[in-house]
């Protein structure tokens, strides 16, 4: 059954709304998305969970302390009747540390809720960020007030990415969108075409040998993807942008005029993950359960992509890919609930361990300096950071929604430098909420914290801490 909709936004009292997840079920490998029947909506409302193990032999192994199931955070109800009238974002929260008031605490800064929709896709540029749910709405905030807004015509939005001025959206419908900031007005955006374009896809049609047969006894132009896009991608060196979907297939794009330069029939079930890399290389995750890594090379007077190795191949999903370019690092999220990864150059990449610290699978990856974060439908946010010699320590635990984390984006903070990095944490869930969290990269990771709490030098902040606070 669906939840009964309220226009307009309302700050939401974490305690009085709980989402009661009753049953999760198995995966269906068609539909990556987590979801528990309290959030059933179509398609999208399949519910999973896999406790598999990954077959990927750990050749590192990092653990991270279980999250609690929520964190109460009391926000007050504020109900308005026009989904564009401004609202307040910031909520503080109580974060403890036990190493001094004056250290940097990680933390919630501020949460949204708008009933809307459940949130699925979110990405940030500058001041701005976006949100995508299945109200089929793109809404825009900066400064953590509402800025502006948009709306498709069909289909809920499940990804999001910003080039340039120009913002492209891929939707459950198999449809990517294309918006173009206004030179003469920020806040107004407006749509400028599709990928394809109209007059690609008309003179693609006319050519019999442009055709693919979709399902039985139809056949469809293979420059449209024909079944919900999953994930989006920018290659921005190459001008490029890849989108992946759940008819199987990769196509790669060109941003200048939106042209399809290719379409790659990249694994055996949906694409969930596409990730451009590093070394000209692109990396593609799917619910066969496979991850695979792709490089573009000249082939007579155009260009192809070729399959150069698979990383990984198990029987649970992989849900989620990210990539540290600095680093040379790829990580993977399963419906397993575990992040695999790799690290090396060029096409030798190497299997370097696994993360473990979720008890449901892990929806959404992203990664930012020497950190990594991991959302999982267990409803939580584990923050990992890298060290000089690879090995990966857990630094936070994030607690506060409801329902599944579906997505993540970050931004370095304006007051970030090299001797105190820190980093805007954005996170969309299926609780129908936004929250933003402040990250501090130099802190102190989860095993020096639990032991500075039992230290005879910290007796009196350890009295201070509630318990259900302490590791």
């Amino acid at each position: 059954m669906r939840s009964k909709r309220v226009g307009g936004t309302m700050f939401e009292d974490a305690n009085k709304n709980k989402f009661k997840i009753s049953k999760f079920g198995d995966f269906l490998r068609s539909d990556p998305d987590v979801l528990s029947a309290t959030y059933s909506r179509e398609r999208e409302d399949d519910d999973y969970v896999d406790h598999r193990m990954s077959n990927a032999s750990a050749a590192t192994t990092s653990y991270c302390p279980s999250p609690a199931d929520a964190s109460p955070y009391p926000l007050s109800p504020l109900n308005q009747s026009s989904p564009y009238n401004k609202s307040p974002w910031i909520i503080p929260s109580p974060i403890y540390s036990p190493f001094g008031e004056n250290f940097p605490k990680n933390g919630l800064i501020g949460s949204l809720v708008r009933e809307e929709g459940h949130v699925y896709s979110l990405a940030v540029s500058e001041d701005l960020l976006y949100t995508g749910s299945d109200s089929k709405n793109v809404r825009v905030w900066k400064k953590l007030k509402e800025f502006s807004g948009f709306k498709s015509n069909s289909g809920l939005v499940k990804a999001i990415i910003i080039s340039g001025d120009r913002v492209f959206t891929g939707h459950q419908d198999g449809k990517i969108r294309v918006w173009k900031l206004s030179r003469t007005n920020p806040s107004a955006h407006r749509r400028i075409g599709s990928l394809p374009s109209f007059k690609d896809f008309v003179k693609s049609s006319m050519n019999p040998n442009n055709y693919i047969k979709a399902r039985r006894n139809k056949s469809v132009v293979k420059i449209r993807h024909f079944d919900a896009v999953s994930c989006l991608s920018p290659n921005e060196d190459l001008s490029l942008l890849y989108s992946g979907s759940w008819d199987k297939t990769m196509k790669v794009w060109r941003i200048a005029d939106s042209k399809c330069l290719e379409s790659v029939s990249a694994h055996d079930d949906a694409v969930n993950a596409v990730a451009s890399g590093f070394d000209g290389l692109v990396f593609t995750g799917s619910a066969d359960g496979t991850v695979k890594a792709w490089r573009r090379e000249l082939q007579g007077k155009t260009t192809k992509h070729f399959l150069v190795k698979l990383l990984l191949k198990q029987e649970s999903a992989v849900t989620s890919l990210a990539v540290n370019r600095s680093s040379g690092s790829v990580y993977c999220g399963s419906s397993d609930g575990l992040v695999n990864f790799w690290e090396g150059i060029k096409d030798d990449l190497s299997y370097s361990g696994v993360l473990r610290g979720h008890k449901m699978a892990v929806l959404c990856l992203a990664t930012g300096g020497n950190l990594v974060f991991s959302g999982s439908a267990d409803k939580s946010i584990c923050v990992w950071r890298r060290g000089d010699g690879g090995d990966h320590a857990c630094l936070a635990v994030l607690t506060g929604h409801t329902g599944p984390v579906k997505c993540l984006a970050l931004q370095e903070d304006e007051e970030s430098d090299e001797l105190d990095q820190r980093w805007t944490v954005y996170s969309g869930s299926l609780d129908r909420s936004v929250k933003v969290w402040r990250v501090y990269e130099n802190l102190p990771d989860l095993k020096q914290y639990t032991a500075s709490l039992y230290s005879p030098n910290n007796s009196m902040i350890d009295q201070a801490i509630p318990k259900s606070n302490r590791s």
